[in-house]
């Protein structure tokens, strides 16, 4: 595994790549977000460790400029908040997972496992991937037949619950708004209540139960998909 590991702190950066490098782990560092999204762009990792509280540009404006790059390594996010807002803005601006401060090195080093084994080798900067694929955990996305698949075998989803899934897909570890996912499940529809949309959600988060993929619902923000960790 290939780790960024973006931290002000020359101390705390100091420790946990020696603990890492002994571990198996190949690790590079950076200090602040410009030199974050430098070094992500010149050898791209398997997965970002982003403090939040960095100097100038923080974890949070680095992880939205590596986000509108089309960069889509996975980021855990690491911080001394820990409430339930924070964690929230985190996980809208495109993070993939969130371990507050202090943290057990174990409990770190799975998570940064199991993220790199959900994306496999094509994360990174390189958007050389497969554009006709989405995978979000388990399930993949077949943008050219329109299936999504869990395992290799097909779900069995009605048109609405594969257009609300495929719009979730379309924008992992992003919160989609309940308008606009309205727009896509029901498009054209005038006579439909919006609280359809919801039933839609339900129904589908009942068959997403056995994929290790949930389907959240973020209070003012709307729905995202989470992979159980």
């Amino acid at each position: 595994m290939k780790l960024l590991i973006v931290e002000d702190d020359p101390a705390l950066r100091a420790t946990l790549e020696r603990a890492l490098v002994r571990r198996g782990v190949q690790v590079a560092t950076a200090a602040d977000g410009r030199a974050a999204l430098d070094q992500w762009s010149a050898a791209p990792p398997d997965v970002v460790v982003l403090d939040l509280g960095l100097p100038g540009m923080d974890g949070l404006e680095v992880l939205a400029a590596a986000r509108r790059r089309g960069w889509t390594t996975p980021v855990l996010l690491l911080t001394a908040r820990g409430t339930v807002g924070d964690r929230v803005v985190g996980l809208n601006a495109g993070a993939d997972d969130y371990l507050p401060k202090p943290y057990d090195l174990d409990e770190l080093e799975a998570r940064l496992r199991a993220l790199a084994r959900r994306r496999g080798p094509a994360a990174g900067g390189d958007t050389s991937a497969d554009a006709g694929v989405a995978t979000v955990g388990a399930l993949r996305h077949d943008k050219v037949g329109g299936a999504i698949y869990f395992r290799d075998e097909p779900m069995e989803l009605t048109p609405r619950e594969l257009a609300l899934l495929q719009a979730l897909m379309a924008q992992p570890g992003h919160a989609v708004a309940k308008e606009r996912l309205f727009e896509l499940v029901f498009p054209g529809a005038t006579e439909v209540q919006y609280e359809a949309i919801e039933v839609v959600v339900y129904r589908l988060r009942k068959k997403l139960a056995p994929t290790g993929v949930t389907l959240m619902t973020l209070r003012g923000l709307g729905y995202l998909l989470k992979v159980a960790a």
